[in-house]
């Protein structure tokens, strides 16, 4: 694999944020590169690059209100980047397009916060990750379907740095196009990961889920709970009144209550949440087809400067300078056109792989999640004629804005289960979700085996495999028939 080579599939695995330090390294380390801050080939009040022409726009719009109009696009996005790869000609222009005023940076508010000075937190944990990582990778080991996934995903975004869910649950529900309930049954799942604590939505709710996690949430301690403007005021007699209990009990309900972590997600070093910084955004146009278009504010805009190159071989001949100063010219050329050949292709490969994504999961744009469709690497790449590891790398660190939020792109990406009858597949998410749900069901006298697993889902038109079933299980840590027969018997395993 050549240097250059290298490069690129580099550059295409990068987010935007992270393209824009690495073309800073390479503008400092490459005399011929330029970087356009004006809307011309030159920067603001420069003299233009002689040879040169105005920036290729890496920003194209996508019309997908029919299938002509997505013929089109394709057509004008042709160029696959592995052929690119391997074509070492030159190239002296790219850019970003147009600049974009919108604004898609997902926010962040509150301060919920425990006010009583005697409180003892716990010790702060030594965590590498941070608050959304720790919270993302434990979500994804905990069996959901694909819509329950994607609301998931917008509840961890909703997260402070304290660890609350600060946006209310309706207007998640109403961005994503299901009912408040479900949004609330994936956020009580999520309430379970530790630390314990994690995505309340008020103090006394995150109070509440440390109480019931050590089962000292008894009525006593939930009538103190929601009374805690008397425990800020001290009012030891109305407490002692409305939560039935004297004056020793209360003073031992508020040693209790100070052991906890009022603010569970500050144990992540307490920097502020990361905001998402959109790489595509996807609009709904007048028409009610859908514009896809890359986020230009954050794409690096770099030239060739041919002139000065121009010059400087002139100097070079007229004062005979020596091979190893040539070389260097000649490297930082070579370098300086694959670079810029290298971010435009980029652009033009994650629009591609952008448009084609949002052609597949329409229908989730348009009615929610419950419409999410299965969807593979392949199905992309095959509908775009590029290699499957193109794609996994074009949608690797990058997000997209959508109407119903921020997402990541890999988010849309769920592998899918033939149905028996050749209907719509399954995602494979929700057949994990069944097969967790028969196995809590299961009678303890009555085990289910794989097979008769398979035999239950095939009822339910479900075409699946018993090594896929047992590969399932052993991914959510489910014994065995024969372990769990053991256990349930010796009441060692929760039934029901």
């Amino acid at each position: 694999m050549t240097p250059q080579l290298q490069q690129a599939i580099k550059l295409l695995q990068l987010s935007n944020i992270e393209l824009l330090a690495y073309v800073e390294q390479e503008l400092e380390r490459n005399p011929l590169l330029e970087r356009v801050e004006g809307d011309n080939g030159a920067d603001d009040g420069g003299e233009p690059f002689e040879g040169e022409t105005d920036p290729v726009p890496a920003v194209e719009r996508l019309d997908l209100a029919s299938d002509a109009a997505a013929d089109r696009a394709r057509e004008a996005l042709d160029a696959d980047v592995d052929s690119t790869f391997t074509n070492d000609s030159g190239y002296d222009a790219a850019g970003a397009g147009s600049g974009l005023d919108s604004n898609y940076i997902s926010g962040r508010g509150g301060d919920p916060r425990f006010e009583d000075e005697g409180s003892s937190l716990e010790q702060t944990l030594s965590e590498a990750k941070n608050l959304r990582e720790h919270v993302q990778e434990q979500w994804q080991l905990m069996p959901a379907n694909a819509a329950d996934r994607m609301i998931g995903h917008a509840l961890i975004d909703a997260l402070d740095e304290a660890g609350y869910v600060t946006e209310p649950l309706a207007d998640i529900a109403a961005r994503l196009g299901v009912e408040e309930d479900e949004v609330e049954a994936v956020l009580l799942d999520l309430q379970t990961i530790e630390p314990v604590g994690l995505f309340a939505r008020s103090l006394k709710e995150c109070l509440a889920l440390q109480l019931r996690d050590r089962n000292r949430l008894d009525p006593a301690m939930q009538a103190l709970l929601d009374n805690l403007e008397l425990l800020a005021k001290r009012d030891v007699a109305g407490l002692m009144r409305i939560c039935g209990v004297d004056q020793e009990d209360i003073a031992d309900m508020v040693q209790e209550i100070r052991a906890l972590n009022p603010k569970p997600g500050l144990l992540f070093g307490g920097e502020p949440v990361q905001t998402l910084i959109p790489d595509v955004f996807v609009r709904r146009a007048a028409d009610g087809s859908w514009t896809v278009e890359l986020n230009s504010d954050t794409l690096p805009r770099v030239l060739v400067n041919s002139r000065y190159y121009a010059r400087v071989s002139r100097d070079n001949k007229a004062t005979g300078a020596d091979k190893q100063t040539k070389s260097y010219l000649s490297d930082c050329l070579n370098s300086a056109n694959w670079l810029v050949k290298s971010l435009d292709q980029r652009a033009h490969t994650i629009l591609k792989v952008a448009s084609e994504i949002v052609r597949q999961q329409e229908n989730f744009l348009r009615h929610g999640v419950s419409h999410l469709k299965p969807l593979n690497l392949r199905a992309v790449a095959e509908a775009i004629e590029m290699h499957e590891s193109t794609v996994s790398r074009v949608t690797s660190n990058k997000t997209m804005a959508t109407p119903r939020g921020i997402f990541e792109m890999k988010y849309f990406f769920t592998a899918s289960i033939a149905a028996t009858d050749g209907g719509e597949a399954f995602s494979a998410e929700s057949i994990r979700h069944r097969i967790k749900s028969l196995i809590d069901a299961e009678d303890p006298n009555d085990i289910l085996s794989d097979d008769k697993i398979v035999e239950i889902l095939a009822g339910k038109g479900v075409d699946i495999a018993r090594r896929t079933v047992a590969k399932y299980r052993e991914a959510m840590n489910i014994p065995s028939s024969v372990e769990r027969r053991r256990l349930k018997r010796a009441g060692l395993l929760k039934v029901g």
